[in-house]
């Protein structure tokens, strides 16, 4: 009887689910995910509604898209997040010594804000506050992402940290924004900000008791130093030729970061007329500096993999454990290159596989969510109002059931079954917006016959007779978008090493800002030529892609031989199996 109840309780489905979020990692996964999503709704989208009740202008107002410059290149900090401890910090752990930090000061600054007046003579003291702000809040994103990949194990698995993660990022950016706009009607914005600070300020208090490994330590129980003492062992790749490498890779990095603060300086210190347009930036230079930091060197890093695999360039003997100038510049060659070098020679060829499915996997959603409002207000002549309720409130109730049920999937049928799936129905909804865009006649047919359209009326009762069609097909993509989005996140946390993985995930990860910038322009123009019914067949046709890549990557998970949820590289789990 023992026997077979054990049985029962390894089987898959809810028994795992419902273990995995009573392990205590879970519930500090969920407040690490409010508040990696609160900051970026209150930086990116309710600040703005405080700065335009104040008057301020919209060209002083331009300056504060910089925020968004933090989180679009984040990743070009990330080495330090994997390889830097802070001073006075150490104790709270490998990862915590900068979560923790970052929530707090994030707390303190928008209850700074809150103190502050944002008029057009007090502008910059309060636009120094945010910037701040969003760099500490990029800087929590990385680390909670690192955090998250660290700690999975066998109970809190990978799958349903990085769903219960994603659930709490989006009911953050619910309070962060249109919970956020409601509460400021009533009782003005300072109260909001500090009322917001104060739940950063206790959830940073919280994550002191969260699980971690210590600074400088490993998941796999390795210590930094050993890693880099390994390079100097005999069959490693000289120190020149590691050099060379680090030079380029590091001259790529330079110059991406260079460019990045030249910009920065010039839209803060320029007159508003000579400013640079951060969209523009982001849409010209954004691609290159992808390909500078992530692309370039991942080729790089394949050379050095394949060199070291054939026994060429390599040491025939041990040099001194920490003497000679090229210990010290190993330090800078295990942050920048060891961690695409151990990715690279980890997948081989079947890193083309990953980054096109990386590419493309969320390739309508990064594209689609620009013209999304055009759509909404512009071709189909919905109100604000209407959109605010179909979009924020209904739409991100779905998509946090899309999440649960992409959690339950997981655990049910596995990470690649429900990778391809939400692939599948993710562009399967593009159909449905063709439909919108033809009229919505079957949208709406559907909602009537399942007593949808009488549930809207009954809800939003300031509707037109259209909304519950445009709320209708917003819910079923919102549910797939929840489903994918939770298999995805599991899945590139899955394929990143513990080891380095801060930098292997932000860097992934990153590769959307290339699609995302690439494609709009391109979709903008096909919109205004041939109309949105043509744009989402064809955005359709570009999500069965991806479904073929999950296929292929399936494929390759089976034959690898490892278990399609099995904790990400790196973990003791692995190390024994």
């Amino acid at each position: 009887m023992a026997e077979a109840k054990a049985d029962k309780a390894k089987k898959p489905g809810w028994g795992t689910l419902a273990r995995s979020l009573r392990n205590p990692k879970s519930g500090y996964m969920a407040l690490f995910g409010f508040a990696s999503g609160l900051p970026f709704a209150l930086f990116l989208g309710t600040l703005y509604a405080w700065l335009s009740e104040a008057e301020v202008e919209l060209e002083t107002m331009g300056v504060f898209s910089l925020i968004g410059l933090a989180y679009a290149f984040q990743f070009l900090w990330s080495p330090l997040i994997d390889k830097v401890s802070i001073p006075g910090f150490r104790k709270l752990g490998r990862r915590k010594q900068w979560i923790v930090p970052a929530q707090i000061l994030l707390g303190v600054i928008l209850i700074a804000l809150s103190l502050s007046n944002p008029t057009n003579e007090a502008i910059g003291w309060f636009s120094l506050l945010a910037g701040i702000g969003a760099l500490a809040s990029a800087t929590q994103d990385i680390a909670i992402n690192a955090w998250r990949i660290d700690v999975a194990d066998e109970e809190a698995t990978i799958d349903i940290l990085s769903t219960v993660y994603q659930m709490g990022y989006r009911l953050a950016a619910l309070v962060g924004g249109a919970l956020g706009l409601i509460i400021a009607a009533r009782i003005g914005w300072p109260q909001t900000y500090l009322m917001m600070g104060a739940i950063l300020l206790v959830i940073g208090i919280a994550g002191l008791f969260a699980p971690d490994s210590k600074a400088g330590e490993n998941v796999d129980g390795t210590i930094d130093d050993e890693l880099l003492l390994s390079l100097r062992r005999k069959g490693e790749l000289k120190p020149t030729v590691r050099a060379k490498a680090l030079g380029a890779v590091g001259l790529l990095w330079a110059v991406a970061i260079g460019t990045v603060l030249t910009f920065m300086y010039m839209s803060l210190a320029f007159p508003p007329e000579e400013r640079p347009n951060p969209t523009e930036f982001t849409l010209n230079y954004g691609p290159w500096i992808i390909v500078a930091t992530v692309v370039i060197p991942a080729l790089i890093a394949g050379w050095l993999a394949s060199k070291k695999e054939r026994g060429q360039y390599v040491m025939t003997e041990d040099l001194p454990e920490r003497a000679g100038q090229s210990f010290a510049m190993d330090h800078l060659y295990r942050a920048l290159v060891m961690p695409l070098v151990e990715f690279v020679g980890r997948m081989g060829w079947s890193l083309v596989l990953i980054l096109s499915l990386v590419l493309t996997y969320r390739i309508c959603d990064a594209i689609w969510g620009t013209f999304a409002y055009p759509f909404y207000l512009g071709e189909l002549q919905y109100t604000n109002d209407e959109v605010a309720f179909a979009s924020k409130f209904f739409g991100v109730g779905a998509i946090i059931a899309g999440l649960a049920i992409g959690g339950y999937l997981l655990t049910a049928i596995g990470r690649m079954a429900t990778l391809t799936l939400g692939a599948l129905i993710a562009a399967l909804t593009n159909l449905l917006y063709a439909d919108m865009a033809a009229g919505g006649a079957n949208m709406q047919a559907a909602s009537d016959a399942i007593g949808f359209s009488a549930l809207i009326g009954f809800m939003a009762p300031f509707g037109s007779e259209a909304l519950p069609r445009l709320t209708f097909t917003i819910m079923w993509e919102n549910l797939a978008i929840g489903i994918a989005g939770a298999a995805y996140v599991a899945w590139l946390s899955s394929i990143v090493s513990k080891k380095y993985s801060a930098v292997q995930y932000a860097l992934l990860s990153s590769l959307t800002l290339l699609v995302g910038t690439l494609g709009r322009g391109a979709l903008g123009e096909m919109i205004e030529k041939q109309g949105y019914y043509d744009v989402f067949i064809l955005t359709t046709l570009i999500g069965m892609l991806a479904v073929v890549l999950c296929v292929f990557e399936w494929i390759r998970v089976v034959r690898s031989g490892r278990s399609q949820n099995a904790p990400p590289p790196g973990s003791e789990a692995v190390a024994a199996q």
